[in-house]
């Protein structure tokens, strides 16, 4: 919920820029995991409060790493494009990043030094690949080809984190990263040509805040309920759709649901084309429909 309301309600050029580097950063953080297989801190002597994603690595913390990156990355993307005092950025860091960090010490997920690597890798890979953000944003919504090449890069990484390691809840939760991601360059692609999610002139840079009025408040909550319905709508018809095909097309019993998902030719088209779907409905799908009942 947090990227479709910067997106639809805030600032779309923010919102894609943050896609951007939260896939980055968390497909990195995951691959990174299955290469080390460092295991989750042992029990007891600590107490685990959450177990689902007990089958999972533990280095890096790709929880601290997009704790980190999320809240570094919206400073460095609107200050100077909005008008606020700096020290806000300088508060919410911190506060941000310690809360995400502590919390999955507190449930018995990570030990300190799985965080310190996140927040350090983080770092490290803002440092390197935040300057080309702008490059990858324009090239997403104006070239030619661009969504072949998107499609194509995100499922040639989705089967690459696949091979390196065995099935895990952590395969599916990459392939949903990458399709999210995939879904919305693909959107705003098509927005972009056919001039629904134009960006403002940077002439009249920086963006003030408007003065928060009724109608202003109503339609914001008016296009996140209409919105989230119809991305929820979008998603539940995708699953029903993509699961028994792929069983179907690849030979794979679908008696047992669980069992089949652990298949790569289940999981991977599952969650890729499903949250393809979604990414794709809230930079497109979503946005068309605000304009079409005129609330946009």
């Amino acid at each position: 919920m947090f990227f479709p309301f910067w997106i639809w309600n805030l600032d779309p050029l923010v919102g894609r820029r943050l896609v951007i580097i939260w896939v980055l950063v968390m497909y990195l953080g995951q691959c990174t995991k299955d290469i080390i297989r460092w295991p989750r801190p042992s029990s007891p002597p600590v107490v685990k409060l959450e177990v689902f994603y007990n089958s999972e690595y533990s280095m890096p913390s790709t929880h601290a790493m997009s704790g980190t990156a999320i809240p570094i990355a919206m400073v460095l993307l609107t200050y100077g494009r909005w008008q606020y005092p700096p020290i806000y950025g300088l508060i919410l860091i911190p506060c941000w990043c310690s809360l995400v960090c502590l919390s999955r010490i507190y449930m018995g997920m990570h030990s300190i030094l799985d965080i310190i690597a996140g927040f350090l890798y983080t770092i490290l890979i803002l440092a390197v690949f935040y300057p080309f953000v702008d490059l990858i944003d324009n090239f997403n919504q104006t070239h030619k080809y661009a969504p072949l090449i998107i499609i194509g890069l995100h499922l040639a990484l989705g089967i690459f984190s696949f091979t390196l390691d065995t099935w895990s809840t952590s395969r599916g939760d990459t392939a949903e990263i990458l399709g999210s991601g995939a879904g919305i360059a693909c959107g705003s692609h098509v927005a972009y040509s056919v001039g629904l999610l134009l960006d403002p002139s940077l002439e009249i840079l920086p963006f003030t805040r408007p003065p928060i009025t009724v109608t202003l408040f109503g339609k914001a909550i008016l296009r996140i309920l209409i919105g989230m319905i119809f991305v929820l709508i979008v998603r539940d018809i995708m699953k029903k759709i993509t699961i028994p095909l792929a069983c179907k097309i690849f030979n794979i019993p679908c008696d047992d649901i669980r069992k089949a998902r652990q298949h790569m030719e289940v999981e991977l088209p599952y969650r890729y084309i499903t949250y393809g779907m979604v990414g794709f409905s809230i930079t497109f799908l979503v946005p068309y429909i605000f304009f079409f009942i005129g609330i946009s």
